[in-house]
């Protein structure tokens, strides 16, 4: 190791007392101290490298001083004049010249370091946050806009629709689907109810208008005419743009219907083309009242019941009545597993009042505000907080003499299937056979309870007595309607675990070949 001049008058000096350059770590800060015998200057390995130290040696000290340098450490003294050891620059073996530092410094960079690190970082992540939070809001900002100026530009709540109707008002009324929560913007000035609603045709998710949507909508129906009164209100027809919607409006003592039928036509994957289809529902205040409302698609053809009053049905369309019904129970009553999944789902009032005719002369089953779900995961039965029944003349045999088991789904799936069954024989009794004889419409039990019947009245018919509708005589001699009168016999069974399913219905039904094969209908439920 090389010795320079400096490091040679520190060999050779004196032993007087000097005043030496101090490392401030171990002088208190004041960067000097008195020796009582040399200064020196060292550089020693630490854990995280090379400090440099400085400092006093007195005549105790552990300190060995010009000791040879090693890979660890190198030690030089001196006491020629004050503060000599400043000018001390001791070299590791293989090491380069290191100048004097003050490791305390050296040891405190890391957490200072660290207490800045750590406060930018978080305001970089929060800025970066707020950034992402603020696109995702502007763009569903901008499409919330592009909603509300396609629906504005239709009629008011008191306006008056287009002269001309937009859109394709026969793919709106029978296309029977719901509409997908994740609609791409419309057009102002060409937004129909196809534009709103036909992007849920093809998505496979979600069921119903985004809210916001479904209340401009609500606010934009002009009310025409009165179509329908009921246990829940009155049906009017209205019209949005030019098109004719239902709107089903709830007296005030039902809210718990109204409420329960918006989350059930809510349900995601609800949509189907046998199930009634759904718009919008909403509060609407109107004459210092308020009113609640269903908006779903307008069948001009009204209820089944309405149909069947004033029209005869030939096979063919009894089929198409009849299997068209089995496929909307069959989808309510299937679970759908996945992400976004639908419950099953039992009607609780399933009759000819609740099914709609479409122009097609296809059924869709509607009113939906006594339905429960059911998930096979939890095996929990949702039943709402509507406390009222179905309709008693409907009602099966469980229902009347109070067995059913309300935490068991499967015997509400049964209580529908018995009521499908009822369903089947008001059809076929309408149907013209091959000898041309129909008779009138009469509603199940007929000749055996009064127009209204209470529930006692029920009971005794059908669990008492145990009576079924009468299937005629005549039914035998053709070969449609006899097939038709067995399937709704096994549909009405005294025990609900005897009574066919909802899937082997729509399936035995698929089986009874048209008289006109070119009508067969081809249903792909599932």
């Amino acid at each position: 190791m090389e010795i320079n001049l400096w490091q040679e008058r520190a060999l050779n000096a004196t032993t007087e007392p000097v005043k030496c350059f101090c490392d401030p770590k171990t002088c208190d800060n004041i960067g000097w101290c008195l020796a009582a015998e040399q200064c020196y200057s060292a550089v020693v390995v630490e854990s995280y490298g090379l400090v440099a130290r400085a400092g006093c040696i007195s005549v105790d000290s552990p300190l060995q001083c010009n000791t040879p340098a090693s890979h660890n450490h190198a030690i030089l003294c001196c006491n020629t004049v004050n503060l000599c050891n400043e000018f001390l620059e001791p070299e590791l073996i293989g090491g380069n010249d290191i100048h004097f530092t003050n490791d305390d410094n050296q040891s405190n960079l890391t957490p200072i370091m660290m207490s800045i690190a750590i406060p930018a970082a978080t305001c970089v992540l929060v800025a970066l946050l707020l950034y992402l939070l603020f696109r995702f809001y502007k763009r569903h900002a901008w499409k919330a806009h592009k909603y509300e100026k396609a629906v504005s530009s239709g009629a008011g709540d008191t306006g008056t629709p287009p002269e001309k109707p937009l859109g394709n008002p026969l793919a709106v009324q029978y296309g029977g689907h719901q509409a997908d929560t994740s609609l791409s913007p419309v057009t102002a000035g060409d937004s129909t109810l196809q534009d709103l609603l036909g992007h849920s045709y093809s998505s496979g998710s979600g069921s119903g208008l985004p809210f916001l949507v479904q209340r401009t909508v609500s606010r934009q129906i002009n009310l025409i005419d009165r179509v329908g009164t009921g246990r829940y209100g009155e049906v009017w027809k209205g019209s949005w743009q030019g098109e004719m919607v239902a709107v089903k409006i709830f007296s005030s003592r039902d809210e718990q219907s109204w409420f329960r039928e918006t989350e059930i036509y809510n349900t995601v994957l609800l949509r189907h083309e046998n199930i009634l289809g759904f718009v919008a529902s909403d509060m609407i205040s109107r004459n210092s009242w308020t009113q609640m409302w269903l908006i779903t698609h307008y069948h001009e053809n009204g209820s089944l019941y309405d149909f069947l009053n004033t029209n005869t049905v030939n096979r063919d369309v009894m089929l198409r009545f009849a299997q068209s019904i089995a496929n909307g129970l069959v989808h309510l009553h299937v679970e759908i597993t996945g992400t976004q999944g639908k419950p099953a789902i039992a009607h609780r009032d399933l009759k000819t009042r609740n099914i709609l005719v479409k122009r097609n002369l296809s059924c869709c089953i509607g009113d939906l505000g006594l339905a429960v779900t059911h998930r096979r995961d939890t095996n929990h039965v949702d039943r709402g907080q509507n406390t009222k029944v179905g309709t008693k003349r409907y009602m099966a045999p469980e229902i009347l003499d109070d067995r059913l088991n309300v935490d068991s789904f499967e015997e509400f799936k049964q209580a529908d299937v018995y009521a499908m069954g009822l369903v089947f024989w008001e059809i076929a009794r309408r149907c013209q056979c091959s000898t041309g004889r129909v008779v009138e419409y009469q509603p199940p039990f007929f000749d055996q309870v009064q127009s209204d019947p209470s529930f006692e009245e029920m009971r005794k018919v059908v669990c008492v007595s145990k009576v079924r509708p009468h299937v005629p005589h005549y039914w035998t001699n053709d070969r449609v309607l006899s097939q038709m009168g067995r399937l709704m016999t096994e549909c009405w069974h005294e025990s609900g675990s005897a009574r066919l399913t909802s899937l082997r219905v729509k399936k035995s039904l698929q089986q009874i070949e048209p008289v006109c094969p070119e009508v067969k209908l081809k249903l792909d439920l599932i």
